[in-house]
């Protein structure tokens, strides 16, 4: 969502949310000993679950990523991976304006379900209707183009990306335009200069 679609005041809001959310998900090394998916040392990450289970802030990002996703046409969000699972909830928990249907929502599984219902993709997501991607972070794109690949695997169509993080350094969002999907983030963060250097992108 551009900034020049919305009024100044809105649009410092959406900027100020994306500066909280930050500020709570972010974790220093000097806090606490944190590793990247190798088990090497690190300096910082962002855990987005520490301010998308407090209410406040699950109740706020839920409306604004809703809000989002209503503006683009689509009723329909899925989540892949633990990171996301809040994300849709949060979404689906936001009112609807009045008159418009409600949002549905899924959770996309690594492998179908060998037992039960069998599901890859769990939930009441219509094969009918375009389908949202959300996750939390979006930086390389591999995550997310593995859930796109699920999700069209199992008969869905996927149209876009919704994130409340962007790593602006990384090539994940070239990765997954070059799917023919739109992609959506709260906040970009170009932070390969240390978590400082944070530029809003709405």
């Amino acid at each position: 969502m551009a900034e020049r679609t919305l009024s100044p005041s809105a649009y410092a809001d959406l900027v100020d949310l994306g500066r909280r959310l930050y500020a709570r998900a972010l974790v220093r090394r000097e806090q606490e000993p944190i590793t990247d998916p190798r088990g090497q040392p690190i300096g910082w990450l962002l855990d987005t679950r520490i301010p998308m289970l407090e209410g406040d802030t699950f109740r706020e990002v839920g409306r604004v990523l809703a809000e989002r996703v209503r503006a683009r046409g689509v009723r329909q969000v899925a989540g892949f991976g633990f990171g996301a699972y809040a994300l849709v909830c949060a979404i689906l928990s936001a009112p609807p304006p009045p008159g418009a249907p409600e949002l549905r929502g899924g959770f996309v599984r690594e492998q179908r379900k060998p037992y039960g219902r069998h599901r890859l993709v769990e939930g009441p997501l219509s094969r009918e209707e375009p389908v949202v991607l959300v996750d939390d972070i979006l930086n390389s794109g591999r995550s997310a183009a593995r859930a796109v690949a699920l999700l069209r695997s199992d008969g869905f169509e996927v149209c876009g990306v919704l994130t409340l993080f962007n790593f602006t350094w990384s090539n994940g969002r070239s990765r997954l335009e070059a799917e023919g999907l739109w992609v959506d983030s709260l906040l970009d963060l170009n932070l390969r200069d240390g978590p400082r250097s944070a530029s809003d992108s709405l």
